[in-house]
């Protein structure tokens, strides 16, 4: 027996995750929170492409969402390097009490 999911499905699966995504980056105050939920965007449009690319019976969305991989590897990294230098400069990684420190 063969399942299909449709393409709509799958659109509305990736946008829901984009919002939520956009919600943790604006609600959360931590920021490593805040990485997690630009994770979650970024699957979410890597699904969008690969969905699309199946629809279309082409693989360029699993290529643009190797790409997103990648972009992904090099923003976690990026990301806890300064995230562990803020920590060990302000002790804390709370977006409210570092605009409080700026002054």
């Amino acid at each position: 027996m063969k399942t299909t999911i449709s393409m709509e499905m799958i659109l509305l699966l990736a946008g829901l995750l984009f919002v939520l995504g956009i919600a943790g980056v604006i609600i959360r105050k931590n920021i490593i929170f805040m990485l997690l939920s630009i994770e979650v965007m970024l699957n979410a449009s890597g699904l969008a492409f690969v969905a699309a690319g199946s629809h279309w019976g082409q693989p360029d969305g699993q290529v643009m969402f190797v790409f997103i991989l990648a972009m992904a590897a090099a923003e976690v990294s990026v990301g806890l390097a300064l995230i562990l230098q803020i920590y060990h400069q302000h002790k804390s990684l709370d977006i409210d009490n570092l605009k409080e420190m700026k002054g």
